[in-house]
């Protein structure tokens, strides 16, 4: 059991206020997917999200009477083996945001797709709506994730383990929270996804925006036996997290002379470390109590002190496993109480392309057309979520060493800044519609085939070429090239290399 804070009345920066309409403060996002006009829902406006995505098909689900408009329409994408597809959105490089995705595929048959989340080059978690589905009701995922750069990525991978259909989305939240929210996670190395966010004491709805400045999702907690209900006002920016403000007006409260016992979460957890969010006020204005906190029988607080002002405790890293057990035992007069909590589960950041590799990467792709719909977030991570035709290696560091974009219908030239992957060993762009000079490659000192022939390229070979000693095979066949075939690689007999037919060399080469 690590790290436990406690937290009173910081003094912390709030968000503004929000009017109905209006959207969240800083980069923050609300797409409707697969929609082709703006909506609005809850006082929130929901954008269309083609702009941030090249990928999927848009289709209306034919259900009437949807609560959330947002739920009406989906994104559907391919199932091609080990393709993600991502929406990419400008972010603030120092800021953590939530990210909420929303699945409803509708009542009709067949069954819903299985399929992965990823966050930039970060396996987040499978997705399966089957038991939501069951009882008709949408599956949300939620997770906190740093910017990694000015960019971030949100993709959906078609995992060929998991069923026949490829992945799908019915609405995307990623928002930015404010400094303190959740500031303690190390998320240089973690990230954090929600396993329960609970208003105890609670039988209405759910608490969200307007009420949550985030749109978090507070769950009802019913106890009839223990419920107590209070109308004081919490200062909610008085904590790190910035909770509700309402959360505190409700409260399960033990019985005198007796503890407290809540099984919550209520789902079995791995065994693993947890972020454990506990949040504290006395429903009697100028009272206060004191009592200790244990979870699975362990101490989490000892003479916790609650006045009306509120009070939480949370811990960054705390062991659970199996059903929870969350524990209040007096050591004052009045009894124990408790008004809302949350639970993360914690997993590792994955690691990324080489950044020089990536953004060689992110040029080559701008100097082509009718590239892969795949072809964005990283281009290597998660493993086994590579970019079509890219291959890489992942040693101590991730580096890209073979492209085989052969007969993708490619059109476009190809970018200097290819030779900036210097861990590259094949490089093929073959049949194709180039066109272009071949850039100066001699930076490639492990390139041991290039396979360009059957394109359009024009220009003269370089003498470089001939100075990279790796390379084994070189096909140039099928193209509109000219000049004279360099003397170092006619002249090299550990090179198997083909430059005719269709180039219009001078002298002509050997066949």
């Amino acid at each position: 059991m690590l790290r436990l804070l406690t937290a009173t009345a910081a003094l912390l920066l709030l968000l503004l206020p929000l009017a109905a309409g209006q959207r969240f403060r800083g980069f923050s996002y609300l797409l409707d997917c697969g929609a082709e006009t703006a909506t609005d829902s809850r006082g929130l406006r929901w954008d269309p999200d083609g702009p941030y995505i090249s990928a999927g098909s848009p289709r209306e689900l034919p259900l009437q009477g949807l609560l959330d408009r947002t739920l009406a329409t989906l994104r559907d994408f391919p199932n091609r083996s080990g393709a993600k597809y991502c929406y990419e959105f400008p972010v603030d490089p120092n800021r953590r945001y939530i990210l909420r995705p929303t699945f409803f595929y509708g009542t009709s048959s067949p069954p819903p797709p299985v399929f992965d989340l990823i966050v930039d080059g970060t396996f987040w978690t499978a997705v399966d709506t089957a038991d939501d589905r069951l009882a008709g009701s949408a599956s949300h995922y939620e997770a906190v994730f740093p910017a990694g750069g000015r960019s971030m990525s949100f993709c959906l991978g078609a995992n060929p383990n998991y069923t026949e259909s490829g992945p799908f989305i019915n609405a995307l939240q990623v928002i930015q929270l404010d400094d303190p929210v959740y500031n303690a996670t190390d998320f240089r190395s973690s990230a954090m996804g929600l396993i329960a966010r609970t208003k105890f004491g609670s039988t209405g709805e759910v608490e969200r925006y307007p009420d949550d400045s985030f749109d978090r999702h507070w769950q009802t907690f019913p106890d009839s036996k223990h419920a107590v209900s209070s109308t004081h006002n919490v200062t909610s920016g008085d904590f790190w997290n910035l909770p509700p403000p309402d959360v505190f007006n409700t409260a399960l409260v033990a019985e005198q002379n007796a503890p407290l016992v809540l099984q919550w979460p209520p789902i079995p957890l791995q065994n693993d470390s947890y972020y454990v969010a506990l949040y504290f006020a006395d429903t009697l204005d100028d009272s206060s109590r004191t009592f200790d906190v244990n979870i699975n029988d362990y101490r989490f607080y000892e003479n916790l002190t609650v006045t009306s002002a509120g009070h939480s405790v949370f811990a960054t890293q705390w062991i659970l496993s199996g059903l929870t057990r969350v524990i209040l035992t007096s050591k004052s007069g009045l009894p124990p109480l408790i008004n809302a909590g949350e639970v993360f589960g914690l997993f590792p950041i994955g690691r990324l392309t080489i950044t020089r590799d990536a953004l060689a990467l992110e040029s080559v792709k701008r100097s082509l057309q009718n590239i892969p719909d795949d072809w964005i977030g990283d281009p290597c991570m998660p493993h086994g979520y590579a970019w079509t035709g890219v291959t890489c290696h992942e040693g101590l560091n991730i580096r890209v060493i073979s492209l085989n974009f052969s007969s993708m219908g490619i059109s476009g030239s190809i970018s200097p800044d290819i030779a900036n992957l210097t861990a590259l060993t094949d490089l093929s762009f073959a049949n194709n519609s180039l066109s272009g000079p071949i850039p100066d490659l001699i930076k490639l000192g492990k390139l041991q085939r290039l396979h360009l022939h059957d394109n359009k390229l024009n220009g003269t070979i370089l003498q470089t070429l001939g100075r990279i000693q790796t390379l084994r095979e070189l096909f140039l066949q099928g193209n509109n090239m000219t000049g004279a075939v360099p003397q170092n690689l006619l002249n090299n007999k550990g090179l198997t290399s083909q430059f005719l037919p269709g180039n219009n060399f001078f002298p002509r080469p050997p066949r």
